[in-house]
């Protein structure tokens, strides 16, 4: 009887447990939207959530390589200049090329930056957060000096065309994130670079004893978070319309925060990159939660990061 008792309540509990396991955002999302439809229930309406999906898709895709990066025990805080950079090449007019090789230059612009971040710390073996922060104020402080010559300007007609198209309802952007996301994710799950990257951060000393290639590890990674803050970038261009020295300057912080909700720390990708996709999603519809409610700009981000460092160690513990 006893047996058939417990065998009745393990699915149960094996739901609780999957439940609990979860990363932090889903919690804070179904909270803020039951907070919502207390006090603000026109923030659940569908065109409003389909707005703030569009909102959500550049850090959406930044956090793809935040992600990614912090799997493998390193840091990405160069997207904010990454973003700059990308912003001045597509609108300054500096280069006068068609909108395809505009956006092809901003690719190979990308690359470099991963490049350099990935030498920097696979082989001068340089602090990640030093390399990366210092690699956003190189880039912003060359463009400021630029923009003396040419002020950036209006985004190329066909980012502006992506950001207003919509295909089946939802905004061309939130395809683009999605287009990039379920393979990355795939991909991390099924390929051998994923599993490489999970052992590397669960164990280096293991990993390298087994043979696993942990500096092509690590720069391939910042490779590919650097790829990802160009579509970052091309996607709040599309979303704004014109380039600035600010835009993109609180992505590195976002995606990082993102990344931590999301159930991604050092060394750890429990969360996947739905976690962080989430998180994205989460995060913006907090922004215009407070917004709606009046809270200016730093009580928000107090708030923010009381969030992210409750998160963090509630998350932590629960899985030590």
């Amino acid at each position: 009887m006893s047996n058939q008792i417990q065998q009745q309540r393990s699915p149960a509990r094996r739901l609780g447990a999957w439940l609990l396991g979860l990363p932090p955002a889903y919690a804070a999302l179904a909270l803020l939207m039951l907070a919502a439809a207390w006090m603000r229930p026109q923030l659940l309406s569908p065109m409003l959530l389909v707005l703030m999906l569009r909102q959500a898709a550049p850090l959406g895709l930044a956090v793809i390589g935040q992600s990614l990066v912090m799997r493998g025990l390193s840091l990405d805080l160069s997207f904010g200049g990454v973003v700059v950079g990308v912003s001045y090449i597509l609108t300054s007019g500096a280069l006068q090329w068609d909108a395809p090789a505009l956006l092809a230059a901003s690719l190979l612009f990308g690359l470099a930056v991963g490049a350099i971040n990935g030498f920097c710390i696979v082989k001068l073996r340089a602090s990640s957060v030093i390399v990366t922060l210092g690699m956003t104020m190189i880039i912003t402080g060359v463009v400021v000096a630029l923009s003396q010559l040419r002020a950036p300007g209006d985004a190329p007609e066909l980012l502006r065309e992506i950001g207003l198209k919509r295909i089946g309802g939802l905004p061309l952007p939130v395809w683009v994130w999605l287009a990039l996301l379920l393979p990355m994710a795939l991909f991390m799950r099924l390929s051998v670079f994923g599993r490489w990257v999970d052992a590397w951060g669960a164990s280096p000393w293991a990993a390298l004893l087994s043979g696993i290639p942990a500096g092509a590890i690590m720069f391939a990674s910042h490779l590919a978070s650097s790829l990802f803050a160009v579509v970052s970038g091309w996607m709040l261009l599309a979303f704004v319309g014109a380039g600035s020295f600010n835009l993109g300057q609180d992505l590195a912080l976002n995606a990082l925060a993102a990344a931590v909700l999301g159930g991604v720390n050092f060394g750890n990708g429990r969360g996947g990159l739905l976690g962080p996709a989430v998180a994205a999603f989460m995060l913006t519809f907090l922004f215009n939660f407070l917004t709606s409610l009046g809270v200016n700009e730093s009580a928000r981000l107090m708030l923010q990061g009381v969030l992210i460092a409750l998160a963090a160690v509630a998350y932590s513990a629960r899985h030590k």
